[in-house]
């Protein structure tokens, strides 16, 4: 999931039984900037700043290297770090407590039920503060000498 503090700006979605590796997500970073220039006419002007995790598939050479031919920049996620990636504490709580309980005979049945809370439930604000708990949760680890876990 690809997203900003405006809004959702992508989802993809994993075929069964496939791997994200760098090999599968190099092209998806080259579909986002034509997503960006799309949708975020005249804000894609100085660059993409791009906030990953420590996935495999993000730290991966090949992954690396296509975020340079592509111009985007890079936030670090320290190695180890005991911060959760932004998604995980902002958008996916949210939406699994939406999902809970129910059942669903497919994927195709799910993702319009995850479209319906990610889509239509928010407004910018919960996208911006969702990037602004990064610097509240950074000084908290930092202020408490890297012992911060949540």
């Amino acid at each position: 999931m690809f997203w900003d503090q405006d809004n959702i700006l992508h989802i993809d979605y994993l075929p069964k039984s496939q791997t994200i590796n760098a090999e599968y997500y190099s092209p998806l970073l080259v579909q986002m900037k034509d997503i960006l220039k799309e949708k975020r006419q005249g804000k894609f002007t100085k660059g993409v700043l791009f906030l990953h995790d420590n996935a495999p598939a993000h730290r991966a050479l090949a992954t690396q290297k296509k975020l340079v031919y592509l111009g985007f920049r890079c936030l670090d996620h320290p190695p180890y770090s005991p911060n959760l990636a932004l998604s995980d504490y902002h958008l996916f709580p949210g939406l699994k407590k939406q999902l809970k309980g129910r059942h669903f005979s497919s994927d195709a049945e799910v993702i319009p039920a995850a479209w319906a809370w990610l889509d239509g439930e928010h407004s910018e604000i919960f996208f911006l503060s969702g990037l602004q708990k990064i610097e509240q949760r950074d000084k908290k680890w930092i202020d408490l000498l890297g012992e911060y876990v949540e």
